[in-house]
C-alpha cells in the first residue's frame, strides 16, 4: 500500500472512529514539543488528542512540557527531560478511578478540579522509589538521579519509600525529600520556590505549543514528490514534532504539504515557525488558520 495512503487512512480512522468510543482513559491535552509517547516498541511523536493507555511511556525533550487529562477529570502535567510511565489506568463502570504511574525521571504535577475532588478513585505515583497515594489533591514533585521530591499543594496524601514506614503530609507546602537514598526530615517550602517549581511544569506560553482544539497550522514545507514529504515527515516526526502529511492539488500538479496542527493561536503558530526555521531542511514555514 502507498505509505502516504496508509499514514492517511490510519489518521481518517482513528478520527472517524473516536466519538463512538467511551471516554478515553487519558488524553493528551497539550505538548510544548519535543515529546514522544513509546507504546508496544515503538516510539512515535507526542501529538495532542493522542489516547493513553496502560504500559505507555510518555518522553519529554529540552525545553518540552506534556499536559494530560485523566478520564475523571485530573491533569497530570510532565517537564523537561521527564519520563511518565503509565503502568495502569482503569476507569470502571461503577465510576471508580483506578492509576498508578511511575515518574522515572523530571518534575510533575498532579492536579485535581473542585468537581473531580468528590469523584472515587485510587490514583498513586511514584517517584523512582517514593510512592504518594494521592485521594483528591494537588502536588508537585521531581525525581533525579541523587534526589526525590514530592510537595503537597493542597489536600491530603501518604508518601514513602520502599522498605519505610510513609508519612502522611495534611498541610501545604509541606514537602518529602530523599537525597541519595537517606529519606530527609518532612519540611515546608517557601512560597516563592513552589511558584519556581510550579513553573517547571506549565506550558509556556509563546513557546509554540499545540494545544487540543488548536485551530491554527504550521506547514513546513510543501513537496512535489512523495519521497520528499516522507523524508522530511519522518525526520521531522523523529526528533519529537507531530507532523502530518496532507495531499492538495496545486494547478495541475500534487503536492504534499508537510505541518504540524493543533497549534492554539497566531502567536503560537509563529512562536514555532521561529523556532523551526533553518532546521531539518524546513526553509520557510508558514502559518494559517
Amino acid at each position: 500500500m502507498n505509505r502516504i495512503y496508509a499514514i492517511l487512512l490510519a489518521a481518517g480512522i482513528a478520527a472517524f472512529a473516536r466519538p463512538a468510543l467511551a471516554q478515553p482513559a487519558a488524553v493528551v491535552e497539550g505538548v510544548q514539543m519535543p515529546a514522544w509517547v513509546e507504546r508496544e516498541g515503538r516510539r512515535s511523536p507526542l501529538a495532542v488528542g493522542t489516547e493513553l493507555k496502560n504500559g505507555d511511556a510518555l518522553k519529554t525533550g529540552a525545553g518540552s512540557r506534556a499536559l494530560v487529562k485523566l478520564a475523571e477529570g485530573s491533569l497530570v502535567k510532565l517537564g523537561e527531560n521527564g519520563t511518565l510511565q503509565i503502568n495502569e489506568i482503569n476507569p470502571r463502570r461503577d465510576g471508580f478511578f483506578r492509576a498508578a504511574m511511575r515518574v522515572a525521571e523530571g518534575a510533575f504535577r498532579f492536579t485535581t478540579d473542585v468537581l473531580a475532588k468528590a469523584r472515587r478513585r485510587d490514583v498513586s505515583i511514584r517517584v523512582a522509589t517514593v510512592t504518594a497515594g494521592i485521594r483528591g489533591t494537588d502536588l508537585w514533585g521531581k525525581s533525579t538521579p541523587d534526589r526525590q521530591i514530592v510537595c503537597l499543594i493542597e489536600g491530603r496524601i501518604e508518601v514513602g519509600a520502599e522498605g519505610e514506614k510513609p508519612v502522611i503530609m495534611d498541610q501545604a507546602r509541606q514537602f518529602y525529600r530523599r537525597e541519595k537514598g537517606q529519606t530527609q526530615p518532612v519540611g515546608f517550602v517557601e512560597p516563592a520556590q513552589l511558584d519556581t517549581w510550579a513553573k517547571e511544569t506549565e506550558i509556556e506560553a509563546g513557546k509554540g505549543a499545540a494545544r487540543r482544539g488548536g485551530k491554527w497550522k504550521l506547514t513546513l514545507a510543501s513537496a512535489e514528490t512523495q519521497e520528499a514529504a516522507l523524508a522530511l515527515y519522518d525526520q521531522v516526526r523523529a526528533n519529537g514534532f507531530a507532523a502530518e502529511i496532507r495531499p492538495a492539488k496545486a494547478g495541475e500538479k500534487r503536492v504534499y504539504h508537510v505541518r504540524i496542527s493543533n497549534l492554539p493561536s497566531r502567536e503560537e503558530a509563529d512562536a514555532l515557525a521561529a523556532r523551526l526555521r533553518g532546521q531539518h531542511g524546513i526553509m520557510e514555514p508558514k502559518v494559517s488558520s
